[in-house]
C-alpha cells in the first residue's frame, strides 16, 4: 500500500470520527458541560496526551523562528476553530453543523491559491461543485426535517467561521508539517491552543457538577478527547504530509453522510431517495478531487 493510499485511508477514518462527533458532542453539551468548558477539557486532555507521547519520541526541536507560525496555526486550528464549532453546535443541530462544514474545501481552494499559489484545475473545481450540490441537498433536507436548535442562524454562522478557520489551518500547516515530526508539531500546537482557550473555558469547566454526570456521558467526553482530537489530528497531519490541503479538506463533504448514517444506526433518522442521491453526488465530488493523472508529480 503506497503512501498516498495510506494518507487517503487516514483522512477517511478521521472523517468517520468527525461525523460521529456531531451527535456525540451534542449529547454532552450544553446539558452536562457548557461548550467552552468542554473545549478546555478537550484541548487540555489532548495536550497532556501529546506531551506524554512526546516524551517517548525523540524528535528535532522546533526552531525559535517557527514558534510564531505554530502559534498562528494553533489560533486557527485549535482556538478559534474549536471555540466557534462547539459554541455553534450548542445552538444548532448536528446535521446542520455537519453540512455547513462542506464550505471548507471551497475556502481552502481560495486560501491555497493565494498562500500556496496552487493552480485551480478544472477537474478539482468540478469535483467541489458536484460535492457541493450533494451537500446542498442534505442542507435543505436537514433544515426542514431536523429538530430545531436554540438559535439555528447564529449556530450555523459560528460553524461557518469554524470552517473558514480550519481552512486557513490546513493551508498554513502544510509547510510546518513538512519540516517537523508530527508529534513535535502537535504537542506545541495544543500547548499554544490551551493558552488560547483557557480564558474562555475556565469558568464554565469550574462549575461542572461531575458527581451528577452519568457514566455514558463520561465515555462520550473521553471519545471526543481521545478520538476526535488526538487520533484525528495525527491522522490529518499524516494526510497533509502526503496530500494537498485541498484534497484533505474535500473529505469534509463526507461528514454529513457519516452523520446521517450514524443517525440511522442509532435509530434517530430514516433513509430516503433524497439522502441516497445526495450521498452519490458527494462521493463523486470526492473522487474527482482526490484522483489525479498518473503523469502528475504533485501530491
Amino acid at each position: 500500500m503506497n503512501a498516498r493510499v495510506l494518507a487517503l485511508l487516514a483522512v477517511s477514518i478521521a472523517t468517520v470520527i468527525y461525523g460521529i462527533t456531531f451527535t456525540v458532542a451534542k449529547e454532552v453539551m450544553p446539558l452536562y458541560i457548557k461548550p467552552y468548558g468542554f473545549i478546555l477539557l478537550r484541548v487540555g486532555g489532548a495536550a497532556a496526551v501529546f506531551w506524554l507521547i512526546g516524551t517517548l519520541v525523540k524528535t528535532a526541536a522546533i526552531e525559535k523562528k517557527d514558534y510564531k507560525f505554530v502559534a498562528v496555526a494553533a489560533f486557527f486550528g485549535v482556538g478559534l476553530n474549536m471555540l466557534t464549532f462547539f459554541k455553534g453546535l450548542s445552538y444548532t443541530t448536528p446535521i446542520s453543523a455537519a453540512v455547513m462544514m462542506v464550505t471548507t474545501p471551497i475556502l481552502v481552494l481560495v486560501f491555497s491559491s493565494i498562500y500556496l499559489r496552487e493552480k485551480l484545475h478544472s477537474k478539482k473545481v468540478l469535483g467541489v461543485i458536484i460535492g457541493l450540490i450533494g451537500a446542498v441537498v442534505l442542507i435543505v433536507y436537514g433544515s426542514t426535517n431536523e429538530r430545531q436548535g436554540s438559535n439555528i442562524m447564529l449556530g450555523n454562522l459560528l460553524v461557518f467561521v469554524n470552517a473558514a478557520s480550519y481552512a486557513i489551518y490546513l493551508v498554513i500547516t502544510k509547510k510546518l508539517i513538512a519540516k517537523y515530526h508530527p508529534i513535535q508539531f502537535v504537542k506545541w500546537l495544543y500547548l499554544f491552543g490551551l493558552c488560547f482557550v483557557l480564558p474562555f473555558g475556565f469558568s464554565e469547566l469550574a462549575v461542572v457538577e461531575w458527581n451528577t454526570i452519568p457514566v455514558s456521558i463520561y465515555l462520550k467526553a473521553a471519545f471526543v478527547v481521545l478520538f476526535t482530537t488526538c487520533i484525528t489530528y495525527l491522522f490529518n497531519l499524516f494526510a497533509l504530509s502526503k496530500l494537498k490541503p485541498t484534497t484533505v479538506s474535500v473529505f469534509i463533504y463526507l461528514q454529513p453522510v457519516v452523520a446521517t448514517l450514524y443517525a440511522l444506526l442509532v435509530g434517530s433518522d430514516q433513509l430516503n431517495l433524497i439522502k441516497i442521491t445526495a450521498t452519490i453526488f458527494i462521493f463523486i465530488g470526492v473522487f474527482l478531487v482526490t484522483t489525479q493523472k498518473a503523469v502528475s508529480s504533485n501530491k
